[in-house]
């Protein structure tokens, strides 16, 4: 696996990232208000679709740690599964553009993009090529019914 870095630290790193350009480059035009309700949607979709994901993984009795997807024992394909082969990738993502929205600022909104090329780089691409080598023709089958994010 070509992932170093936990998911959650890799998440709270772009995070900061918006943090800092929200501190450092504020000027009048990119501020937007008044959009409360979209942050607690995209945070509430998030936490829903985070959870659910984990709790089919623990149905299922197989592993959720990402830097072992070898150690995998079956493919969980129903649920939340169905409309997203990485739903806690995904939920990931929902947090970052949400925190986006409570920020306020339109130009940390370049930065999500970042962190789905790195997502895809360093840990989905990586542990889809374990998933095929362990669950084979299933995950194939699987990976052209569902998208990788949605």
């Amino acid at each position: 696996m070509e992932l170093k870095i936990p998911p959650a630290l890799v998440t709270f790193f772009f995070l900061a990232v918006m943090w800092g350009i929200n501190y450092f480059a504020h000027p009048d035009i990119v501020i937007f208000s008044g959009m409360r309700w979209v942050v607690v949607f995209l945070l509430g979709c998030g936490g829903l679709l985070g959870t659910a994901a984990l709790v089919q993984f623990y149905r299922n009795a197989t592993t959720v740690n990402p830097h072992s997807p070898e150690n995998a024992n079956i493919l969980v394909t129903g649920g939340v599964y169905r409309i997203s082969r990485n739903p806690m990738y995904l939920a990931l993502l929902l947090l970052l553009i949400g925190y986006g929205f409570f920020l306020g600022n339109s130009l940390t909104f370049f930065v999500p993009p970042f962190f789905v090329a790195y997502m895809n780089r360093y840990q989905l691409i990586p542990e889809e090529v374990v998933m095929e080598e362990r669950f084979g023709a299933e995950y194939s089958r699987y990976k052209s019914q569902v998208r990788r994010w949605l």
